[in-house]
């Protein structure tokens, strides 16, 4: 579906993807990494925006591709933004109308066909932009950064739109939430400055951080042995714990690893020191 070979991208000084190597098949894929690491290049070099430095890319000519930064014009309505997308992607006229409508139904839009787009709410706007990527079934769908701003309600109703995408293309996620893609993705890419540090799946990623993560209660955080690291503070149960990572063995509960525990250990380095 997707063959990447030796991709690299400069900017001036600054090496943005650096012998990027992947091949993709059919599924949902998320693409994890920091802000910077690399992810918006490598989607608009998949989607033709962007002439990599050197390497090469096959994907199927006809792409969808929802950028971070979706926008349209405010005066058009919601039909007549669509159905500039359609012309794009040379739609035929005659089929257009059903294809809007039954993309819209899909990300339930169906009922602002005659909405200004300047009247929709931000998630209505990355909705709309789901729906102009879907135009024309493409094989190979690019979403960059989707749930940016969104609230939980709108988050959550976008992974529900994504799981019922039909599973016969490729979807390529960006993102640097790592909960966006645990309950969507078969396989996981960590990119980390302009790097591939690893394909992964979900499962195989959590046990990455098996034996290294520990919950302790705040206040006996001075009886922790250093080096560690505090992930997070939480609340359990009325008390606050932290959770922590340590390649050495803590007086404290270990507990199972997360994907985020696995994200940490392979971007901050911990990954290749635990054995």
């Amino acid at each position: 579906m997707i063959e990447i070979r030796n991709l690299s991208k400069q900017y001036g000084n600054k090496l943005a993807l650096d012998q990027v190597n992947l091949q993709l098949d059919r599924g949902v894929y998320g693409l994890l990494g920091p802000n910077g690491s690399g992810k918006t290049t490598l989607l608009r070099c998949l989607a033709g925006i962007l002439r990599p430095t050197c390497g090469t890319t096959k994907s199927p000519e006809t792409i969808g591709y929802l950028p971070q930064r979706f926008s349209m014009y405010r005066e058009l309505t919601l039909f007549e933004a669509m159905a500039y997308f359609a012309s794009l992607k040379k739609i035929p006229r005659q089929r257009q109308k059903d294809e809007i409508m039954r993309l819209l139904s899909l990300v339930h839009l169906d009922d602002r066909v005659k909405s200004k787009v300047r009247s929709l709410s931000g998630g209505m706007i990355r909705r709309m932009g789901i729906a102009q990527a879907l135009i024309g079934d493409p094989p190979l769908l690019l979403v960059d950064e989707p749930t940016a701003g969104l609230d939980p309600e709108e988050r959550l109703s976008f992974k529900n739109l994504i799981m019922n995408i039909n599973s016969e293309g490729c979807v390529l996620i960006s993102t640097h939430i790592v909960e966006d893609v645990e309950a969507l993705c078969k396989r996981i890419i960590i990119l980390n400055e302009g790097r591939v540090v690893i394909v992964s799946s979900a499962d195989e990623l959590k046990q990455h951080a098996k034996g290294v993560i520990y919950s302790v209660l705040a206040a006996k955080q001075d009886a922790l042995r250093p080096p560690f690291e505090v992930l997070r503070r939480e609340r359990i149960d009325g008390q606050e714990m932290l959770r922590v990572l340590s390649l050495q063995e803590q007086p404290a509960e270990s507990v199972e690893p997360t994907i985020e525990d696995g994200y940490i250990m392979h971007i901050r380095g911990y990954a290749a020191k635990h054995t």
